[in-house]
C-alpha cells in the first residue's frame, strides 16, 4: 500500500541539533506535498511553537496538520480550525503543582502565547522557552494563579532525578493522567489518553486515511506510540533505544536529512 502521510515529530527528527529545517529535508517535503502526501507536526511542544514550521512548510497550503501538546490539541492547517481540543481538569491544577513542590521540581504550563512559571531562572524553562520562541513569565502564588483549564503542565528538572520523581508522579496521579519524559529533563502531565498514538487515530477519523497509509517518524520517548501505531515507525539513527527497538525502519540522524531519507524512500 502507498504511504499517503507522513506524520513527524519536531525536536530531533524534522529539525537539526541548531533546531531548523534544513534545505534538503525541506525540499524533499515540498516535493512530496506537491504530489498530494499530507506532511503532519506532531510535537509537544505548544501551538504556537509548532506554527512557524508549519508555515516554513506551507501546510496551510497543502492541506497538512498540526497536533501540538503531544495531540491535546489537532488544527487542520488549512481550515486553521480545532479539529480536537482537550485540557486537564481545572481542580487536578493544585494537586499536581503540589507534587512539584513536594518532590523539588519546577514546574511550567502555557497561558496564551506565554510560559508561566514559579521559577523563570532554571535553565530548562530558559531551553522550552528557546525552543518555541515563547516569554516567559514568572508567577509568584503559582497554585493559587493557574486556575484556568491548560492543555499540560511540564515538570523540570536534571535527567537523573526526573527519572526518579516519574514513577512517583505516575502512582500519585493514577491512570486518569497521561506522564511521560519528552526529554530527559521534562516529565509531562497530561489528560488521559493523549498521547501521540491517540492522536494519530483521531486524525485518521478525520482525514479518511487508514493506518497503513500513515508513516511517523520519531526520536523521543513520547514518539515511542507514534512509532508503534503507524503503518510504518521510523526511529531516527539519534533515537533513544526504546524507540529504536519497536521501529520497523531506522534511518539517518537528524543531523543526516533523516527525514528525507525516509521520505525518498517510501513515498516518492
Amino acid at each position: 500500500m502507498a504511504y499517503q502521510m507522513i506524520v513527524l515529530d519536531l525536536d530531533g527528527t524534522l529539525t537539526n541539533s541548531e533546531k531548523v529545517i534544513t534545505p534538503k529535508t525541506k525540499q524533499v517535503l515540498m516535493e512530496a506535498q506537491e504530489r498530494g502526501k499530507k506532511v503532519v507536526l506532531a510535537s509537544g511542544r505548544p501551538t504556537y511553537g509548532v506554527m512557524p514550521l508549519a508555515k516554513e512548510l506551507e501546510l496551510e497550503k497543502y492541506g497538512g496538520f498540526i497536533l501540538s501538546f503531544n495531540g491535546g490539541i489537532i488544527i487542520n492547517c488549512q481550515t486553521m480550525e480545532t479539529v480536537f481540543s482537550c485540557t486537564l481538569p481545572v481542580e487536578s491544577n493544585s494537586r499536581i503543582i503540589g507534587l512539584a513542590e513536594e518532590y523539588g521540581v519546577n514546574i511550567l504550563t502555557y497561558d496564551g502565547d506565554l510560559i508561566v512559571t514559579p521559577k523563570a531562572d532554571c535553565p530548562y524553562v530558559k531551553k522550552e522557552s528557546m525552543i518555541n520562541k515563547l516569554q516567559v513569565e514568572q508567577v509568584d502564588h503559582f497554585k493559587e494563579c493557574i486556575q484556568f483549564p491548560v492543555v499540560k503542565f511540564l515538570m523540570l528538572d536534571d535527567g537523573d532525578y526526573l527519572a526518579t520523581v516519574e514513577p512517583r508522579v505516575k502512582a500519585a496521579l493514577g491512570r486518569d493522567f497521561s506522564v511521560y519524559r519528552s526529554e530527559p529533563y521534562f516529565l509531562e502531565i497530561l489528560p488521559k489518553g493523549i498521547d501521540k498514538a491517540k492522536s494519530l487515530e483521531r486524525l485518521l477519523e478525520v482525514t479518511g486515511l487508514k493506518r497503513e497509509e500513515m508513516i511517523a517518524c520519531g526520536d523521543g520517548y513520547n514518539d515511542l506510540t507514534m512509532v508503534q501505531y503507524a503503518g510504518l515507525g521510523v526511529a531516527m539513527g539519534n533515537g533513544v533505544l526504546p524507540v529504536r527497538i519497536a521501529a520497523d525502519y531506522i534511518t539517518l540522524t537528524n543531523n543526516e536529512d533523516g527525514v528525507a531519507h525516509v521520505v525518498e524512500k517510501f513515498m516518492l
